[in-house]
């Protein structure tokens, strides 16, 4: 087995890890809205979440994985480029994880991607029309979904006039796991494709894979589709509870019926993105959708910890890209310098991944922080579970 080959299957099972990572970490697109109005059951939420993920694979093409994959122009890629590029996205989730802030994966491997294809060729070796379409998802998208959202409520709220059902009548409950499902699907669907897109891309460069008879399509292999899309659902199985609080408890306050609209205004963004190849944040479309569903119900946001996400969504890009530069010039490094100070920074960081999830919460943590059907009803303020956060403006 020769090193180019060695090199790239490790690369390959890092772009799993970052794709572990995206499941975790946007675990709360699809699952929050229903833990909080305990429509699921939080131990069972994941799992129901992680299903979705993966049935995903047996319906959806890779239109998304080709803009991803078309990031860097191929003359330019290669295993140091992938590898710094998935290490910067890696490590953005992990931080943004750690600190409860719902921010993008996908936006993390584009940045990581820009930063890295800048590092190995300068601005020549960006395909910008595929950072243009990302970038141009970070507005589009948060804004389609809060206005859906918002428009869904009013409907809701229209529903709720006409048969009297109160804000968790068992009807929204029921609908609410049903577009949460559409939202898990929508999230493997357009996630687990950054993944593919990206071995897609390394496999291109070292010559493992060709390009479709159109001369623009990049051939993704079955397995690694299979692959990308079975990491994704591992990592929402682990669940990612911290972001889940974020979304589910600290973004408004949420009943049922705006669950429902929340989760219509994120299905139909995120549908909508895949469906034309947009590789958009679904992290961006489920937050911004429980915020229009919590200002259409009349709740309100929280708008500290909004702009706290909002300031997060800016900064993901060239966050991810710098990183991603300064790996990348450390492979570029003499031989044993490289090793040296690749390994340093890798098993720096891994000590501390690792030491965060030991010590991280759980579902039976968030669930203790959901307000019963009681407190539910009367969303009187001054509850304990608004304890330690803002109140809804």
């Amino acid at each position: 087995m020769d090193v180019l080959l060695i090199s790239v299957i490790a690369v390959i099972v890092i772009a799993l890890v970052f794709d572990f990572t995206n499941g975790f970490h946007d675990a709360a697109n699809s699952v929050a809205t229903v833990v909080a109005t305990r429509s699921l059951p939080a131990r069972w939420a994941p799992a129901f979440s992680a299903f979705f993920n993966f049935a995903a694979y047996f319906v959806v093409g890779t239109a998304v994985a080709n803009t991803v994959a078309k990031t860097v122009k191929s003359e330019y890629g290669g295993v140091a480029l992938a590898f710094a590029a998935l290490f910067a996205a890696i490590a953005w989730n992990y931080v943004t994880w750690r600190f409860g802030m719902p921010s993008s994966s996908s936006h993390a491997i584009i940045g990581g991607l820009v930063g890295a294809g800048l590092a190995a060729g300068g601005l020549d070796a960006i395909d910008w029309s595929s950072v243009e379409k990302a970038a141009l998802g970070i507005i589009v998208s948060p804004a389609v979904a809060f206005g859906i959202a918002f428009v869904a409520m009013y409907l809701v709220i229209g529903v709720q006039r006409m048969t009297k059902w109160h804000d968790n009548h068992p009807v929204f409950k029921g609908a609410q796991v049903v577009s949460a499902a559409a939202v898990s699907f929508g999230h493997g669907a357009n996630d687990a494709q950054k993944t593919m897109g990206v071995i897609a891309a390394l496999l291109l460069g070292a010559g493992y894979t060709d390009l479709a008879d159109d001369g623009k399509t990049i051939v993704v292999p079955e397995w690694a589709a299979l692959s990308a899309y079975g990491a994704i659902a591992l990592g929402t199985l682990w669940g990612g509870w911290k972001i889940i609080e974020t979304m589910g408890l600290r973004l408004t306050t949420l009943h049922a019926s705006s669950g429902l609209a929340a989760n219509i205004g994120a299905t139909t963004s995120i549908f909508g993105a895949t469906a034309v190849g947009m590789p958009i944040s679904t992290t961006h479309a489920a937050a911004s959708s429980i915020v229009g569903a919590g200002v259409g119900s009349g709740k309100g946001a929280r708008w500290k910890v909004v702009g706290e996400m909002v300031i997060a969504w800016a900064i993901t890009i060239p966050s991810a890209a710098v990183v991603a530069y300064i790996m990348y010039r450390l492979t570029q490094l003499p031989t044993i310098a490289a090793w040296l100070a690749v390994g340093t920074v890798v098993g720096l960081f891994t000590i501390w991944a690792v030491w965060a999830m030991i010590h991280t919460i759980h579902a039976k943590d968030v669930e203790a922080e959901i307000p019963g059907e009681q407190e539910l009803a009367t969303d009187l303020p001054g509850h304990p579970h608004m304890e330690g956060h803002a109140p809804v403006e």
